[in-house]
């Protein structure tokens, strides 16, 4: 690219720092802004805050190379990313005032061509919202920037790949913006670039984690009947998936991360007698998590009047998915917690193979977990709960499908 752009990428989190150090591996100067002076602060060291594969080489590549620099404000630049979080208020409604946040700090730097990519999830609506506040602001430059909408749809835990390699759906408020959007996008990702308006963009993110949402919740559901049924649901799913067009997930101890387990409720607010099927949807993931921790409770008092005594449980997992150390959303914490609430005096040993220490849990090693244990509860399966030598004597709760046999 000639007369590579500069650009400045607000937040830098799990998505913002990814997508900024892999800009300026391209050779692109990148002024990363982030309101955690800590953040900037270990970034600016070439170092990174959160744990995900190759991150820290790439960026301490980018900063080494003087292509990327933390700070807590924005400077001018030809390309200004928004990628601040969207969380809820109330009642699962969606609050975008970062992303207007975010907007409003760029605003005075603003010139005649630049482009203004919003990737955060947004309700719809959200890109043409920030365009009618930046022309508010700034009517000198009604029609004369580029505004866009392209949401990340990458896997915690192989972002740096998919970030190149993943295709991508990009909406700008016209045709013009759609294409100079993808032209940015194009130099540093081979997977293919979709074309669309802004507010189909921003139902696109939305629909894709809704759609797993609702095919999650089929299997977390099978589960709930299976268990009343007295039907091994692994062994069931696995009979039905060898017809050729039936494909059901795995079932788990509900649904957590920043996408999947949040998503959803963007439509459900906007569209509550629409979406009848993606609401009812989130009450089943929901309430699996807490019928699990219901679960470990009449396993807990079970125990009691078998043995006339407390036993010593073992919660293993806390993150929101296999093998990674994030612990958003995630139904393992909920139910951690949950059964920590009804604790009666019984020995508990929380594992977390993926974190070296929690503010509100003691981490236990899982070997010694296991050993130490007498009711073993499965929340998620990570690599180091497989394959383990447990012996007969053993109460196993398996919500995540480690152990798969009766």
């Amino acid at each position: 690219m000639e007369n590579k752009p500069s650009v400045v990428m607000v937040g830098l989190g799990y998505i913002g720092l990814p997508t900024a150090a892999l800009i300026a591996q391209n050779n692109v100067h990148v002024h990363g802004v982030d309101i955690n002076p800590k953040v900037v602060e270990t970034i600016n060291k070439g170092e990174v805050h959160i744990v995900e594969p190759e991150l820290d080489k790439a960026v301490l590549e980018a900063v080494t190379h003087g292509y990327l620099k933390a700070d807590t404000k924005p400077v001018k630049a030809d390309v200004y990313l928004i990628v601040v979080p969207t969380p809820f208020k109330g009642k699962n409604e969606p609050d975008i005032s970062f992303v207007e946040a975010a907007t409003l700090a760029i605003i005075p730097l603003l010139k005649k061509g630049d482009l203004y990519i919003i990737e955060s999830t947004s309700p719809v609506g959200t890109t043409e919202k920030m365009m009618e506040l930046i022309y508010s602001e700034r009517p000198d430059l009604e029609g004369k920037l580029n505004i866009a909408y392209c949401p990340e749809r990458v896997l915690p835990g192989n972002v740096m790949y998919e970030l190149i390699h993943n295709d991508r759906v990009i909406g700008g408020i016209d045709d013009k913006s759609t294409d100079k959007a993808v032209n940015f996008y194009k130099e540093f990702i081979k997977g293919s670039l979709h074309k669309t308006n802004a507010r189909t963009a921003e139902m696109c993110k939305l629909v894709e984690n809704s759609s797993r949402d609702v095919q999650i919740a089929f299997a977390n559901e099978l589960s709930l009947i299976c268990d009343k049924a007295n039907i091994n649901v692994w062994e069931l799913i696995s009979l039905a998936n060898k017809h050729p067009r039936v494909n059901i997930l795995q079932p788990g101890c509900g649904v957590g991360g920043h996408c999947i387990a949040v998503d959803p409720y963007f439509i459900v607010a906007d569209y509550p007698m629409e979406s009848q099927i993606i609401g009812k949807a989130r009450e089943i993931n929901n309430y699996k998590s807490f019928w699990c921790a219901e679960k470990v409770q009449t396993a807990k008092l079970e125990f009691e009047l078998q043995y006339g005594r407390k036993p010593s449980i073992a919660l293993m997992g806390l993150a929101f998915k296999p093998n990674i150390d994030d612990l958003r959303e995630s139904p393992a914490k909920y139910i951690a917690q949950k059964v920590l609430q009804n604790a009666n005096n019984e020995e508990y040993y929380i594992v977390e193979p993926n974190i070296e220490s929690h503010t509100v849990f003691k981490l236990t090693n899982y070997l010694e977990a296991i050993e130490k244990s007498d009711i073993i509860v499965f929340l998620v399966a990570h690599e180091e709960f497989k394959n383990l030598d447990i012996t007969k004597d053993k109460k196993i709760l398996d919500f995540c499908g480690i152990i798969k046999e009766k």
